[in-house]
């Protein structure tokens, strides 16, 4: 078992002794975490668990970590890492991730964390008895520029509304994979985005009072949602998530008072943009991106400073089961408050 002590070796501008790091499923969600571990010089990637030899054997040629093997609990004994990375399908995360939780190692939790918020807060329930720091993969919360304008947002009051849509053509893998229906394991990512948008401070998302929600089908992996969310602060959203259209879509929007912001954050088609306006005109001014910790900041130096400094994650455990809970409510079109 991890102490805290043992944990907290890493100090700002001085690595004592980097964080021993293991990765558990090398798939194509795990290479942009490999590449912000590569990059964090708090971190030392010593093990990688993946069942399927193939991808195991690529790993290995391409992030040389000390110790590969299929089996997670050999690669965790033999290696003691201090942070895990869980990227599996989400059907596969509960046992593994509250395995590492118990274990008191500091753990990284693919989205979405499990196939419903029941096993989420099943996750909550170990976390509560750990040391370990846990927090859910929502990356755009952490996108430097979301960062920054949010902040602009909050200067000028808080956002009156924010808006997300999440698109994609259709996905038959719905329904034969182990992951829940799109909203909850893909579209995830804008339905906390929302939430993060309409928080009341920099580090905080906000809580959903009400949900109007409708969905429909044409056919498998072809889900359509359209929703609205009031929440508890009094600020408002909306969602679109639609899967069997032509492309895949992301794009966000947020407002406040004489101020509005459009992000473009489409990989593969548009190029990622960005439109501000105030009192009536193009907003001109550079993004201060070194007030909201740098332009390379991410997920992983966020769980280092979480870490170093003995704070909870922005996307905690219990934080991400009011996620996971507004996206079952929009999947099931649910109408009226949400408990």
């Amino acid at each position: 078992m991890h102490t805290l002590g043992q944990q907290q070796r890493y100090r700002r501008g001085t690595i004592m002794e980097q964080l021993k790091v293991g990765v558990i499923g090398a798939g194509f969600h795990a290479q942009s975490h490999f590449g912000m571990i590569a990059a964090e010089p708090a971190m030392r990637l010593v093990g990688v668990a993946e069942i399927d030899s193939e991808r195991l054997a690529r790993a290995e040629v391409d992030h040389h970590p000390e110790v590969a093997c299929a089996d997670y609990r050999e690669m965790l004994d033999r290696t003691s890492p201090d942070v895990v990375y869980v990227v599996t399908l989400p059907g596969h995360l509960l046992p593994i991730v509250v395995d590492c939780i118990q274990r008191g190692i500091h753990t990284s939790v693919e989205k979405s964390p499990g196939m419903n918020s029941a096993e989420t807060e099943q996750m909550l329930d170990a976390a509560q008895s750990s040391s370990a720091k846990v927090m859910v993969s929502v990356d755009r919360r952490y996108f430097p520029r979301t960062l920054a304008i949010k902040q602009l947002v909050l200067d000028r009051g808080g956002a009156v509304h924010a808006a997300a849509t999440y698109n994609k053509p259709p996905v038959p893998q719905y329904g034969t994979w182990p992951i829940p229906a799109g909203v909850i394991c893909d579209a995830i990512h804008h339905v906390d985005l929302l939430r993060w948008l309409a928080g009341d401070e920099l580090g905080q998302a906000a809580a959903v009072a009400e949900v109007y929600a409708e969905r429909w089908r044409s056919g498998p992996g072809t889900d359509y949602h359209n929703a609205m969310v009031k929440f508890t602060n009094g600020r408002t959203g909306v969602l679109m998530s639609h899967y069997g259209i032509g492309f895949r879509i992301q794009r966000a929007e947020v407002h406040a008072e004489d101020f509005s912001a459009y992000l473009e954050l489409t990989k593969g088609g548009a190029t990622p943009g960005l439109e501000l306006f105030a009192d009536g005109a193009s907003y001109e001014e550079a993004l201060d991106l070194d007030a909201v910790g740098g332009p390379d900041f991410n997920e992983t130096r966020h769980l280092v400073d979480c870490i170093e400094n003995d704070r909870q994650p922005w996307s905690h455990l219990e934080d991400a089961v009011q996620t996971m809970k507004l996206c079952e409510a929009i999947w099931a079109g649910h109408k009226g408050p949400l408990q």
